[in-house]
């Protein structure tokens, strides 16, 4: 989750695709420039943990733009495959 809020800081959709799982991922991804996401906070996790293979996060993620600030609340589910952990999707609450 935290290199997932870093990659959207940083403007790296690459790696947001890279670690987005294939049933759900996209087939391409644009960024706004304008907005800049400043702050995580993690409010809860379910499971998750070295010997699951699934997992939630929910989160409240804050940006800014030139004009405007905000926040994203959103609850997300993960899994992990091959070792790897994947994002499936998330509900905006």
């Amino acid at each position: 989750m935290r290199s997932r809020f870093s990659a959207f800081a940083l403007g790296l959709p690459e790696y947001l695709l890279l670690t987005w799982h294939p049933r759900t991922r996209p087939a391409s991804l644009e960024l706004d420039p304008q907005q800049r996401w400043t702050r995580l906070d993690v409010l809860s996790t379910r499971s998750g943990g070295p010997f699951d293979s699934r997992g939630t996060v929910a989160f409240r993620a804050w940006w800014r733009s030139a004009d405007e600030r905000g926040t994203l609340e959103e609850t997300s589910e993960f899994v992990r495959e091959h070792g790897r952990w994947s994002y499936v999707d998330g509900t905006v609450v």
